[in-house]
């Protein structure tokens, strides 16, 4: 794939590019959106250095993609609710994204997109990994794909944001709410095709998926477990390493990420902007 206004250096064989030549807080030409756009879809997760973003830019950037997102559990910035805050201060033990998944599943129309800024990296560690769907998918076998295709899961937040969890464990500078009891639940297939590349991707995270229609729980797991195992592969994998002022833009519709959480007594502070996206299919 041939590029007019930016330089596209794939990182690894499974997925991710960095993006070479695009300033995102200036105002971007229709023509160098584009080619950001296209890279976006065919590596499913692109990556900036040295992006000088103010939270009013960081939305733009987002809007030429959709509409934005306001996380129901997770307050946003005072001015901008839109932007999330993700911080973990030297002193707390639990991060926030530390397990694969994929972006608020848990919605009826889940997101399409993730824009994440770094202000504030650690010393070391805080690395994000990310898996590709596509892949996890094409790596079936023709009997797995025929029994997936078709099948339909159940998504949730309570897992993560419930009661007792992860997500909603108190942070010393994040505003996280408790879901309560009373948790929305939601079907999605199995399998769903990408609306904008038609590709096959599998839809399933361990963080928010939590059992097949029309089965219980415990007749789910088995199969659920083989897929959370399947789906996070080393060779379906990249890995970024942060500096201040990067950005990593990650495809929810085929992307899931783990935020590693291996620089305790470090301070770690970045800027999310997540774009909107479609019910799948």
């Amino acid at each position: 794939m041939s590029y007019k206004n930016i330089d596209v250096q794939p990182v690894s064989g499974a997925l991710g590019a960095e993006i070479l030549g695009a300033d995102l807080d200036a105002d971007l030409d229709n023509e160098t959106f584009d080619d950001i756009h296209q890279a976006f879809l065919d590596h499913q997760v692109i990556f900036f250095r040295d992006q000088s973003l103010s939270p009013a830019k960081h939305k733009t950037f987002g809007r030429r993609f959709g509409s934005l997102n306001v996380h129901p559990y997770v307050k946003g910035m005072k001015d901008h609710p839109e932007v999330m805050e993700i911080i973990k201060e030297p002193e707390d033990k639990v991060n926030f994204g530390g397990g694969w998944h994929t972006d608020m599943s848990f919605l009826e129309e889940p997101v399409l997109g993730s824009i994440l800024h770094s202000i504030e990296v650690p010393a070391y560690g805080g690395d994000t990994l990310f898996a590709s769907q596509y892949k996890a998918y094409e790596a079936l076998s023709d009997g797995m794909k025929e029994m997936l295709d078709g099948m339909i899961a159940i998504h949730t937040a309570e897992r993560e944001y419930g009661q007792a969890g992860v997500s909603a464990a108190k942070r010393s500078s994040m505003d996280i709410d408790n879901a309560g009891d009373d948790v929305p639940k939601f079907e999605h297939p199995v399998v769903r095709t990408h609306p904008e590349t038609g590709r096959k991707a599998l839809y399933v995270n361990m963080a928010f998926t939590m059992y097949f229609k029309n089965m219980t729980r415990r007749e789910s797991r088995p199969l659920l477990n083989f897929l959370f195992d399947h789906c996070t592969q080393e060779q379906f994998t990249c890995r970024f390493r942060w500096s201040a002022g990067a950005v990593a833009f990650w495809d929810n519709r085929a992307v899931q990420h783990f935020a590693l959480n291996d620089y305790h007594g470090q301070r770690r502070h970045m800027r999310r902007v997540t774009v909107n996206g479609d019910r799948p299919r």
